[in-house]
């Protein structure tokens, strides 16, 4: 009737053993938000429809008919919009992730690492799928062709995973302060439609426009996948290794602050709110 917990005796094992529950808690993650996986799928690839119709219509609105590169005008939008959600959606994913105070961290095989881990990669699964169903329709309707898209596919996970690392900060504010940690979050997905360079190119801004996007990494990652999809684009103001150091140093950061928080963190800490 009663089974007795097993002990990891080798690295194997305990890398084994936490793998499959980071399986089981993404898959949990996935299964959350609706009750039908396959519908919490489809919604989300109905997000980046209404997305990516919206930026088309102003577009029209605006008088652009035609791709700013030579080539699909809609992979040109779909190469900003695609890269934009899979980095937002990182951040509230990470950002959301359970604290060490919640009642599910009494469990002895779960650590916050799981819960990040299974935050981020549920996003990331959410985010690829919409983009291959979308992108696979497309194909159906009107064939389209990238240049280098292995190229595309590592920089959409370049944009994830510095999402990732953003997240992580505002997973470490939470505990001290949670209303300011939403509304940061929310904030920065907002000046992200911006700031992320997905509705412009990069090529285009004038000189003294620069440096009011180049500390942004998203600005990088979108500006250099749409070097890899389009054979006519190549970019000049940004590069690979920005975006890469700055996610591994915001990450650095992020880990820190979050065993900070994690040692200070208590349940009782909720109950004076």
């Amino acid at each position: 009737m009663f089974v007795p917990t097993t002990r990891n005796r080798t690295m194997l094992d305990a890398a084994t053993s936490t793998l499959s529950l980071i399986y089981t808690v993404t898959v949990h993650n996935l299964r959350a938000t609706d009750r039908n996986p396959i519908i919490g799928l489809l919604m989300t690839a109905v997000r980046s429809v209404v997305m990516i119709a919206g930026f088309m219509s102003m577009y029209y609105l605006l008088g652009v008919r035609t791709s700013p590169v030579r080539g699909d005008f809609l992979v040109y939008v779909m190469s900003g919009v695609f890269l934009y959600q899979a980095h937002t959606m990182a951040v509230q994913a990470v950002a959301g992730a359970g604290g060490s105070s919640q009642a599910i961290m009494k469990h002895g095989p779960m650590t916050t690492a799981v819960v990040i881990s299974a935050g981020a990669l549920s996003s990331l699964y959410r985010t690829t799928f919409a983009a291959l169903a979308i992108l696979g329709i497309y194909y159906l309707v009107k064939p389209f062709t990238l240049e280098d898209p292995v190229g595309a596919v590592w920089m959409m996970l370049l944009a994830w995973f510095s999402g990732a690392a953003i997240g992580m900060i505002f997973l470490a504010i939470k505990p001290w302060a949670p209303q300011i940690a939403s509304i940061g979050t929310n904030v920065y997905s907002r000046v992200q439609m911006v700031a992320s360079g997905k509705m412009f190119l990069a090529n285009a801004l004038p000189g003294f426009m620069i440096h009011y996007f180049d500390w942004n990494p998203l600005f990088h990652v979108i500006d250099q996948a749409r070097g890899y999809a389009f054979i006519n684009y190549t970019p000049h103001h940004s590069s690979v290794t920005y975006p890469v150091y700055f996610s591994l140093a915001v990450l650095m950061i992020g880990l820190m602050a979050e065993f900070v928080t994690r040692r200070a963190e208590s349940v009782s800490w909720a109950a004076a709110r």
